[in-house]
């Protein structure tokens, strides 16, 4: 490199550099100017068990699937150890922000927490509240086993009337109307989950067929139709049995399974990260298509904006969840909830190497501030999550050692600074929401 071109690069970094500081001294002084007023979390559950049975996982592979501790789709210690930590950060962060107490029972009262139904969302919504208050009783608030809640899974619980002939045509408007297109869109990565199945090494040749009743992952006939209930579209093939596969061992390594557990040996974080990109693209279509992610997620949206506006107003509005007063409420659901979100108001992330993942214990959150003179108020929206390998090693979380936490940008609403004004924020949530999904 000429001295020229040493000197232009330095100035470059040194550019860039300030711009950085310049952006983040903006941002604090803006912060110092307004007072954290209320923060919704909607949370994932944390790890959980395959909801799949073993005889059903086994015929895609030629070792058997690791045998778990739990039920199928059930919370495990690990999982709980660490949404309880993931509980204590959130108290340590909103502490700093002058929102909570440090320490005592005192602020229980301001904290609300609603559950899915699920043993696994139950479990977590309590091991939030023991990680961020310890030794204080706060009540989780969940419908019995079974019951579909209106709030997590609205079509099942029979809100609206969906369209399942427009939702199929949409996700195949996504995929050029041909279910195997979407095969040959992520063949590299359905190679590389199939040489995990059949315990290949890389750069080996894999077998082209295995004996009954094991099937090849990349045979698997892929189609599309309409279906029912929380699954308004049936889509078949080898990219939707790798999402659930792909997951499953992301469920291995961050339960903490040894090595040789996690895809038989074969499979690392680095490889995780590749393989769980078949998780994140099934969601795109899936979950995120727009009709599908508008009327999933209509009922939560329209609940969290009462719910908001209940803490602007102070005073009792209908609909919101929770109570005048309180500070913080969690919504305790499922990867679909935070999806159908994401969709319906077109955010998008990038965490630990992921993008729009959703894994165990991630979470989105709307923060609601007041400016320090005045009446205004403005919104910040994040999504946060424990990186692969502070799950697996249970890593204590602190504002100085935290999870991944990026601010999100709401398109037509947010800012430069990622912020959004009240108003405009309730235009962009109103405009996101039918009001015939909406119970």
């Amino acid at each position: 490199m000429t001295r020229s071109l040493y000197r232009l690069h330095r100035l470059l970094v040194l550019i860039a550099f300030l711009s950085t500081l310049y952006t983040v001294i903006a941002q604090t002084a803006q912060k110092q100017n307004e007072e954290l007023k209320f923060v919704v979390i909607v949370s994932r559950h944390g790890v959980r068990s395959p909801t799949g049975i073993n005889d059903q996982l086994n015929q895609y592979s030629v070792q058997p699937w690791p045998v778990w501790s739990v039920p199928p789709g059930y919370l495990t210690a690990h999982g709980a150890k660490l949404m309880t930590l993931f509980g204590a950060y959130d108290r340590a962060l909103y502490t700093q922000y002058g929102l909570l107490a440090s320490n005592g029972c005192g602020d229980a009262e301001h904290v609300s927490v609603l559950a899915d139904s699920d043993q696994r969302t139950r479990e977590t919504g309590r091991a939030l509240t023991t990680g961020m208050f310890p030794g204080c009783q706060i009540a989780v608030r969940a419908l019995p086993e079974g019951i579909h809640d209106p709030i997590f899974h609205a079509l099942s619980a029979g809100v609206g009337n969906p369209d399942s002939a427009l939702a199929t045509a949409a996700v195949a408007g996504r995929i050029g109307g041909s279910p195997s297109g979407i095969t040959e869109a992520y063949r590299p990565a359905l190679e590389a989950m199939q040489q995990v199945l059949l315990g290949c090494k890389p750069g080996t040749p894999c077998p082209q067929s295995l004996s009954s009743p094991h099937t090849v992952l990349l045979d698997i006939p892929s189609s599309l139709a309409q279906g029912k209930g929380d699954h308004l579209v049936e889509l078949r093939g080898p990219l939707i049995t790798s999402s659930t596969l792909a997951e499953n061992f992301l469920l291995e390594y961050t339960e903490g399974m040894e090595p040789s557990q996690v895809g038989w040996g074969h499979v690392d974080v680095v490889t995780l990260r590749h393989l769980m990109q078949l998780h994140t693209a099934a969601s795109d279509v899936t979950q995120r298509t727009r009709y599908i992610a508008r009327i999933q997620s209509s009922n939560m949206l329209a609940h969290i904006l009462n719910t908001m506006e209940q803490a602007v107003q102070q005073r009792p509005i209908a609909g919101a969840f929770g109570k005048p007063g309180d500070r913080v409420v969690f919504l305790v659901g499922h990867d679909t909830n935070i999806a159908s979100i994401a969709g319906a108001l077109d955010l998008s992330w990038l965490v630990d190497g992921r993008r729009d993942d959703t894994p165990p214990g991630g979470a989105l959150v709307f923060e609601l501030w007041k400016e320090s003179s005045g009446s205004g108020y403005s919104v910040r929206m994040y999504f946060m999550c424990q990186t692969l390998d502070q799950m697996r090693d249970a890593t204590q979380l602190s504002p100085s050692s935290p999870p991944e936490r990026v601010a999100l940008f709401l398109p037509g609403c947010s800012t430069a600074d990622t912020s959004c004004r009240w108003t405009a924020f309730e235009q962009a949530m109103k405009a996101a929401v039918d009001l015939d999904f909406v119970k």
